[in-house]
């Protein structure tokens, strides 16, 4: 059986690479023109972060992007009050500049983020395309170019952070995974430097693991763990070393855990 080809990655520094696995180019900027909002799911490092930065600058767009967590509150996204020089002068936080200057605001991880957040999103996700700033009496309609887009990964979803139904059902949805082999070790090579032939069996590897999610591990190597153990080998660590750092250590604390992945990873790499 013929082997599949590589596939070439190349990128500028005003494109950043991406390698699309489907139609999500094509879907993505057909929801900014019609001016809708998307949402992102899939694993943690499958590329939702690159794809949207490979969108933004794609479509000349000026990109916001916001890292939920726990602590981020709807003041964080909107703005506040500050105290500059003896006055109180309003900030805009990054949703609201973007929906100023258009553009593309990005949540990452959006059910981090406190509930009071989802509900700033709502009156943009709507044909109504609003943000109601209560603190300064304003209300901004968002330029044709501007968009929302969240992302998050289903796999940490809990009955205490996941998007409501009446949520998600605002968003255009584009589900991640991670490429195909040949396409992976494409991409690995191209970021890390090291040849196809020595990163096609960190790839080979890397599926193995992924097939643990669920059993032994909560989240599978991501491509970005690939990247960084290719490196590593690209800089002259040993492959073992490099393995044990770049794609076993992240993964678990568990001794017992991390000895059967090196089980594995001797099995697959030798």
């Amino acid at each position: 059986m013929k082997a599949a080809a590589l596939h070439t990655v190349t990128s500028t520094p005003e494109l950043p690479a991406y390698v699309p696995s489907g139609n999500e180019c094509e879907l993505f900027e057909h929801a900014w023109r019609r001016r809708l909002p998307v949402l992102l799911k899939g694993p943690t490092g499958c590329g939702k972060t690159r794809f949207v930065a490979h969108m933004a600058a794609r479509l000349g767009l000026p990109l916001h992007t916001v890292a939920c967590h726990d602590d981020l509150t709807a003041a964080d996204l909107t703005g506040r009050y500050l105290l500059r020089g003896g006055d109180t002068v309003w900030t805009d936080g990054p949703l609201t500049r973007a929906v100023r200057e258009g553009g593309i605001c990005y949540l990452d991880e959006v059910v981090e983020a406190r509930k009071d957040v989802t509900v700033v999103l709502h009156p943009l996700t709507d044909d109504r395309r609003i943000l109601p700033l209560e603190r300064t009496g304003e209300e901004l309609v968002a330029p044709n170019s501007f968009m929302l887009v969240v992302s998050y990964n289903p796999g940490y979803q809990t009955l205490l952070k996941a998007l409501k139904p009446s949520t998600r059902q605002r968003f255009v949805a584009i589900e991640f995974d991670f490429l195909p082999p040949e396409q992976e070790i494409g991409v690995v090579s191209a970021e890390s430097g090291l040849s196809p032939e020595r990163v096609r069996p960190l790839v080979g590897l890397a599926g193995r693991l992924r097939a643990l999610k669920g059993h032994d591990l909560e989240e599978g190597v991501s491509t970005r763990l690939v990247v960084y153990c290719a490196t590593l080998i690209a800089a002259g660590t040993s492959v073992a070393d490099a393995v044990l750092a770049g794609m076993i250590e992240p993964l678990t604390d568990d001794a017992d855990v991390k000895a059967a992945l090196l089980d594995v990873a001797r099995a697959v790499i030798g």
